[in-house]
């Protein structure tokens, strides 16, 4: 697949520089909306020509990412490379690095977390706690880490996982069979986990520029429903001590995989205030979008000066409490927003459409986020405008 440039070259463009993104998603969408206004010139690679992120930014790229002929080209567009999901292989991008293009996270540490067995391996090594886990080749190596771990287990995907896919819980050996054709056993690399008894699920957004500097955003809880998030509360309302406890976790995280720019962190929270980290995202995350009106500087401008080489901003929130609500669609049909209005009405709301030409069940179409000066006024109110909205050509 050739790539096509859908505007012409820049001519005497002045940037402060230029920030090549490989993916168009919302993620990609939100880092650019945070890139421009420093000067950037923010260019997108990504294989739809309408992608979230390639509509909204002055020149995108089309190409396929797998071809490294893309890619060269591409790199010698942009001052730095970055990407706004896990799933570009870290090999492809190991010839860029050598050949001297800023590329972050960098391969090493891409090729740390795309694989949830390595990542891990690199954790647990780190003396970081995680469930019990190990890689399985056969259903009946399946059927053995049962029988150490106990039911239920859950199985996934070692990549290309996210929001749910590539993960089934086991509760006894009778799914065994079913989950490994779920997931494609025998052709797709798989591990098993022990299921951990969590109470709560947290995350923590950490910022590591160049030089190491940190930029750790407060512990957030998120509510998770069918393994998609629904919602985001910021900060997480937690035991004494626990917060510091889940940020130094995620910090030492992200530094075991040597990490620059945002990542993202899932942590449990068990019984008796016991953690374990849940999985890493090398990239800005969904768990952060709270951050962009929360917070002093949001994960995305974060990310943008760290893979740049610039100071790091600071990640305090400027309300005691924030509230995200992510829309998420129930049908599919047109990715336009019925009921906009509604929302924009509740005091406080702040709107994000990611563009999206197609919703979706289960896809992310957009969020909404309210700080406040309680918890109970934050979200109350970032859930009702989140039911003003609706997706799928719903005129409601």
């Amino acid at each position: 697949m050739h790539e096509t440039y859908d505007r012409p070259l820049p001519g005497a463009l002045v940037a402060s520089a230029r920030l090549g993104i490989i993916g168009g998603g919302q993620l990609a969408r939100l880092t650019a909306l945070a890139a421009l206004p420093l000067g950037c010139e923010v260019v997108v690679l990504e294989r739809n020509p309408h992608s979230p992120g390639a509509r909204l930014t002055p020149e995108s790229v089309v190409g396929d990412w797998a071809d490294p002929g893309v890619l060269a080209r591409f790199a010698a567009r942009v001052d730095v490379l970055t990407l706004e999901n896990e799933f570009v292989p870290a090999d492809l991008l190991r010839p860029l690095a050598a050949a001297g293009v800023p590329v972050f996270p960098t391969p090493a540490s891409l090729a740390l977390t795309q694989d949830k067995f390595i990542q891990k391996s690199t954790l647990a090594a780190a003396g970081l706690p995680v469930p019990e886990f190990c890689a399985v080749a056969s259903p009946e190596e399946i059927a053995a880490a049962a029988g150490r771990f106990g039911w239920p287990v859950v199985l996934k995907s070692r990549c290309l996982g996210y929001d749910g896919k590539g993960n089934v819980t086991l509760r006894s050996a009778d799914e065994i069979a079913a989950g490994w054709r779920k997931l494609g056993g025998g052709s797709n690399p798989l591990l098993v986990e022990a299921y951990w008894p969590f109470e709560h699920e947290l995350a923590v957004i950490v910022t590591r520029g160049r030089t190491g500097e940190e930029a750790v955003y407060p512990v957030v809880e998120t509510i998770q429903r069918h393994h998609i998030c629904h919602e985001v509360w910021a900060p997480a309302e937690l035991a004494h001590g626990v917060a510091e406890q889940a940020a130094s976790l995620a910090r030492r995280a992200v530094a075991a995989v040597g990490g620059i720019g945002s990542f993202g962190v899932e942590i449990f929270l068990g019984a008796a205030g016991r953690l374990a980290i849940n999985e890493l995202a090398p990239r800005v995350h969904n768990s952060g979008h709270y951050t962009i009106e929360a917070c002093e500087c949001s994960q995305f401008e974060n990310h943008a000066r760290a893979v740049l080489g610039w100071p790091l901003g600071s990640p305090r929130l400027v309300r005691p409490a924030a509230a995200m609500v992510n829309l998420i669609g129930e049908r599919f049909g047109p990715g336009w927003a019925a009921g906009l209005p509604g929302a924009l009405a509740v005091p406080g709301a702040h709107v994000h459409l990611y563009g999206k030409a197609m919703s979706g069940p289960g896809r992310k179409l957009g969020h909404v986020t309210v700080l406040a000066d309680t918890a109970t006024a934050a979200r109350q109110a970032a859930r009702s405008a989140a039911r003003s909205l609706s997706f799928g050509g719903s005129s409601s």
